[in-house]
C-alpha cells in the first residue's frame, strides 16, 4: 500500500488452526500493516509505528512482542509471512529517510519459535522497498520491492535472492501470491492486478493486465485461498473476494469501512483482516 508513505501487501493462505479471538487490539499508534498466522494458530502482527512485531497467542486476543529491533533506531515493519517449513517468520524491515526517494529496507528472517535473528538481505539501489512476499510451489520465497519495480526470488538453500521479473510495470508492486502454480501480485499504484507468466524453466514472462470488472482502491495485501483472490483496498476502505477467469476478473466486497486495511489472511475457515488506522485486526467467516 501507499498511504502517508507506507507501503503494504500479503502472504500465501495457510491450512492451519486459527486464534479464536474475534478482534486483536495492539498498543496504540502500532499500526499493524501486515499479518500472518503461525503453524500452532497464533496471530503475528507487523507493525509500522515501531521497531516491534507483535504476537497473539491463539485464543488469548492479547497481543506480546515477539521481535524488537529498537536497537537499530526508528526501523518499522511492512510484510509478515509465517514460512513453517524453514520455521522462518519472514519481515520486511524498513529504515528511515530524508524522503521517499532514498525508501530503504531489508529481509528479514526470525526464528519462528523465539523471535531470534537469522536472516538478513539488505535490498540494492538507492531506493527499495521490501513489501511483501510468498512460498511458491517451487518452496522458494518470492518478495515483492515496491519501488525497485521487481520481484525477487529466493530459492531452497540460496543465501541471495536473484531477480525473477524486472518490468516497469512493477513500479507500484504490493501484494503478491499464487493460486496453484499461478502467481498474482497487485499495483498500489496504479490500482491494477496482473498475472506473472512463469514458463517451464521457471523464468517469468511479462505481467499480463488482468480485467476487473469494478475498479479497486489501494489493492494491498492479497493472499489466495480457495481458488480465488482476497484483497484489501486500503484506500478505499474494503476487503474483496476476487475470482480470475483467464485475463477477466469478478470483484465481490466482502467488507467496507474500515480504516486502512492493509492484509489479509485465510487460515482454515477464517479470514482475517488488519485496520492499520485503528490498531487491530479483525475476522470474518472464509467464503468459499
Amino acid at each position: 500500500m501507499i498511504r502517508n508513505f507506507v507501503i503494504a501487501t500479503c502472504l500465501s493462505a495457510l491450512a492451519v488452526p486459527v486464534a479464536t479471538a474475534a478482534t486483536i487490539v495492539v498498543p496504540a499508534k502500532s499500526g499493524p500493516e501486515s499479518i500472518t498466522i503461525a503453524p500452532n494458530g497464533d496471530l503475528i502482527l507487523g507493525s509500522t509505528g515501531s521497531a516491534k512485531i507483535y504476537r497473539s497467542k491463539k485464543g488469548s486476543g492479547q497481543p506480546a512482542v515477539f521481535v524488537d529491533a529498537s536497537a537499530e533506531g526508528a526501523v518499522y515493519f511492512l510484510g509478515v509471512l509465517a514460512d513453517a517449513p524453514t520455521n522462518t517468520l519472514w519481515a520486511c524491515q524498513i529504515y528511515p529517510a530524508a524522503s521517499s526517494n532514498q525508501e530503504h529496507s531489508a529481509l528479514r528472517g526470525f526464528d519462528l519459535k523465539t523471535g531470534g535473528a537469522k536472516f538478513r538481505w539488505e535490498l540494492p539501489g538507492i531506493t527499495n522497498l521490501c513489501n511483501d512476499f510468498v512460498v511458491g510451489p517451487d518452496k522458494a520465497l518470492y518478495i515483492s520491492d515496491t519501488f525497485g519495480a521487481k520481484i525477487w526470488r529466493l530459492k531452497p538453500g540460496a543465501t541471495v535472492p536473484e531477480v525473477f521479473s524486472d518490468d516497469r510495470t512493477l513500479l507500484g508492486i504490493d501484494g503478491i501470491t499464487f493460486v496453484g502454480d499461478t502467481l498474482y501480485e497487485n499495483n498500489v499504484i496504479f490500482n491494477k492486478l496482473y498475472r506473472v507468466p512463469m514458463d517451464a524453466s521457471g523464468k517469468a514472462g511479462k505481467p499480463v493486465d488482468i480485467w476487473l470488472d469494478k475498479p479497486i482502491k489501494g489493492p494491498d495485501g492479497m493472499r489466495a485461498a480457495n481458488g480465488k483472490l482476497f484483497l484489501s483496498e486500503n484506500a478505499a476502505g474494503k476487503i474483496d473476494m476476487v475470482t480470475v477467469s483467464g485475463e477477466t476478473a469478478t470483484v465481490t466486497m466482502l467488507k467496507d469501512g474500515l480504516a486502512a486495511p492493509t492484509s489479509v489472511e485465510p487460515a482454515g475457515g477464517t479470514l482475517w483482516y488488519n485496520e492499520l488506522e485503528a490498531d487491530r485486526a479483525n475476522s470474518m467467516r472464509l467464503p468459499k
